[in-house]
This record gives C-alpha cells, structure tokens and sequence, in this order.
C-alpha cells in the first residue's frame, strides 16, 4: 500500500495519519538493487508480462481474470532471504531496468532460493506484493487467507462488536484491509493491483456467520457508500466496545470509520483514570475520552483541530449518557492548546497524546522526531507529579527506539522524571509476520511522571 494518510494534523504541522499503518514502505530497502531477468525473456532488456487488469485505477473487481503466470522474473540473490522470512515487499528500485508489466499482472517472483506469486503496481514505490510462495493465488487461496483471519479475531467480539477483520500484509493479503462494524464490513484498497482479487474478498467474508453485507466508499469520494455485497449499514451505524459505545462514520469517518488499534491501550488506560482529570490530545472522536470516563475520571479535556472530529465527540458523550456541556472540549491546534494550559498553570492527572502521523516519507523523519519531541515537553509539563503520561505515535517512519527517545529527550528538557510503565503497540486484530517489521507501525509509551528530586 501506499503510505497515504486520511487525516490531517492542522496548525503546526500539515501530516497525515495512516489509514492502516504498515502498509506505506518505511524505508528503502538496502540490499543490492542489481537483479536480472531470466534471458530466454529479454526483448531489447524489457520483459512484458501481460495480464487481463482492471480497466481504470480504481474499477472494481470483476473476480481475478488475470492470466496465468507465464514467465518469471529473477531479482538479485541478495532479496531472497528477506522474501523467505516473510517480507511482502519488492521496491521498484530492485526491479531490473526496462522491466514493464500491467497492474494487477500475476508475476513469478525467483530470487535465491526464494519463489512466490506476486502483483504488479506501475506507480507505487512498492512494486510487487507477494501473496504466496506455492502458487498463483485464487478464490479457494483468497478463502483460506480470509477465514485464517477470522479464526483470530472471533474470540474478540465477546467483548467488542468492531475489530479489524483483515490487516493486509499481517494477514497475507498485502494492499486490502478489512474492518468489521458490527455486522458490516468496510473494505479499503490501497493500491490499484490487488483490484482484480477484491471479488474474492468480499465472496469470502460473506461466508462468515456475522456478516450482513461489505461496502466501501466510492472512488470518487462521492455522497454514498458503495455495497459491495449484501445489505447496507444504518445511516445511524453505533458499535460497542468495552464498556463504551462509539458511532461510526463509514463514508466520512477517518481511517474506515474509527481508530481500531487502540482498542487494549484504551482499557489499559481507563484503569489509570479513576478521580483524575484528564486531557485526550488529538481525540478524534473521543474514543480514549470515553475510556477515561468509564475508568472513574472526575473531568476529561477533549482537544481537536478538527471541528467534525470535536462534533463527533460530543455526540459519542451523549450516545453513553454524559452530557458534553459538564465536559470541556476545544477545537484548537494542540501545541497552541499546551502552551496556553502551561501558561495558566493547569496540570492534569492523565495526559494522552495520540497524534496523526508526522511523516510519509524517510525524508520526513527528522521533523517528525522534532515535533514528537517538542509535543513531549509540553504534555510532560502539564501532566502533574505522579501523574501519567501517555505517548504514542502510528508514523511507520519512525521505530519504537527512536520514538522513545523524543520522551527521553523530552523529559531532560521538562526536567522531569519519567518512569515507563507498560509499552504496547496495535491489538490482536493487527498481527505483524516476523519477517515484515513494517508492520508494527503504532507504538505507545505509558510513563508516570515525578518531580525532580
């Protein structure tokens, strides 16, 4: 998938959050990039490899019409150690020069001691995505990857009736994520190749026992959800989970509706909020608010750029019985929002800073770890003397050490002391193969923080 974010982080700086997470590349791959072809394919150094593909970018599946693998393409050596261990990614940088193939192509991957099935995006720096080191994937194979998905999330809806039913790499189908709401299901694709297997996707999914029907939004991010198989959702669509009930947006919401993976961060948190006053950074729509309420918290501070995020809030406050006007909530750049609370002396006993990722690209890090870092000082130095501060950061740039240092840094620069109490990432419906590190795009540090002494 591509590393593009729906939401926007407005005021200091103009990033975006990641609608899956590990899905964008991270980094560029390192290994050698010289690959060959094999030369019984070479035309003038460019190997076709034709294939029936979708007929526009975004055009929905009509069941896997691509044509069998027919040739293969040799890459360096050197990849197929990562291939083997699980990596679902070939960069563009390691395809040998002239190669051309149509997206959505089938493409037989060798390099090494590795082979496997992959397809073919023409734009994205993500080239091919492999699906299967056995065979050429089809309906039964898409099947089998899908209720591989569901075995583990089943356990989940004792407690919560949304969850994410399919986590593209994590669940061996790289580019399609699948959140379930409900008894709907919300599809995403994030690259034009895997359009020729969506059909299968939605075939299987309507197999599974909760299911009422599958939509996604349409390409042109009209006024209208589009069903893909089924029945449609409620207009008025409003899931449980834990001890809280939150409404979900499908057509408008962020990612495809809400931010599932907090979900166990969110309970850990609660039972840190019992008689404490409370500040939810970046709140969307108030999903960690909620949490702290259901934990015992005596006040909770919610603060948006977002004046539709803010909005939302309020009304996920009244859907549990609290009324938004005893609660503060601000739609407010959120550097600006801390700087104004440390100026007037205000502390709180939790402080949560969940902010949209601040980079897309490698080439952004370097700002990202300076705004994670200046967002720590000023969450450090509202948050009172044994008091909690919650840091966590979906930017897929930026590794779990590297993040840990911006609260390291922070906390000289606060003068603070801070210890770490729990470290989390993503819930059991974002599964990450060992092979693939990409994956593990969210990080959250729960610390407590001390006076110096």
């Amino acid at each position: 998938m591509q590393d593009t974010c729906p939401r926007t982080l407005r005021g200091t700086l103009q990033k975006c959050r990641h609608p899956c997470g590990p899905q964008g590349p991270a980094t560029q791959a390192r290994d050698n990039r010289v690959a060959t072809t094999d030369s019984s394919f070479r035309q003038e150094d460019t190997l076709i490899v034709q294939a029936v593909t979708p007929k526009q970018k975004h055009a929905r599946a009509r069941g896997g019409r691509s044509q069998k693998s027919g040739e293969t393409l040799t890459l360096s050596p050197s990849l197929g150690s990562r291939l083997a261990a699980g990596h679902r990614w070939v960069y563009r940088t390691h395809l040998p020069h002239g190669f051309q193939a149509l997206t959505g192509a089938w493409i037989h991957v060798r390099a090494g001691d590795f082979a496997g099935y992959a397809l073919f995006d023409e734009e994205s720096p993500v080239a091919l995505r492999i699906f299967s080191s056995r065979r050429q994937p089809d309906a039964e194979w898409v099947a089998a990857r899908v209720a591989e998905a569901w075995a583990l999330r089943r356990p989940l809806l004792a407690t919560t009736e949304a969850c994410r039913l399919v986590y593209g790499e994590g669940d061996g189908l790289p580019g399609i994520v699948v959140d379930y709401y409900g008894g709907y299901c919300s599809l995403v694709t994030y690259s034009p190749s895997v359009e020729g297997i969506v059909e299968w996707v939605v075939q299987a999914l309507m197999t599974l026992p909760p299911v009422k029907g599958v939509v996604r939004r349409a390409a042109t991010r009209g006024e209208q959800l589009e069903v893909l198989a089924g029945a449609a959702p409620p207009p008025d669509l409003v899931v449980s989970e834990g001890g809280w009930r939150l409404r979900v947006d499908l057509l408008e919401g962020q990612k495809t509706g809400l931010f599932l993976d907090h979900r166990a961060n969110r309970s850990f948190v609660a039972g840190l909020c019992r008689d404490a006053s409370v500040l939810n950074l970046f709140c969307y729509t108030g999903a960690f608010s909620l949490a702290a309420l259901a934990g015992g918290a005596r006040h909770v501070a919610s603060v948006d750029a977002a004046a539709p995020s803010i909005r939302a809030a309020r009304e996920n406050f009244a859907e549990n019985g609290h009324d938004p006007e005893r609660f503060e909530f601000a739609v407010a750049d959120v550097f600006e929002y801390l700087e104004r609370a440390r100026n007037e002396g205000r502390r709180f006993d939790v402080v949560i800073s969940d902010p949209p990722s601040f980079a897309k690209r490698r080439d952004q890090q370097r700002l990202a770890l300076k705004a994670y870092r200046k967002l720590a000082v000023l969450g450090l130095r509202v948050t009172a003397p044994g008091g909690f501060y919650v840091a966590a950061s979906c930017t897929s740039q930026v590794s779990p050490a590297e993040f840990w240092q911006t609260v390291v840094e922070a906390a000289e620069r606060a003068n603070r002391r801070v210890q770490l109490i729990h470290e989390a990432f993503h819930d059991v419906d974002h599964p990450v193969f060992v092979g693939h590190p990409e994956g593990r795009y969210l990080k959250c540090f729960v610390t407590r923080v001390l006076e110096p002494c």
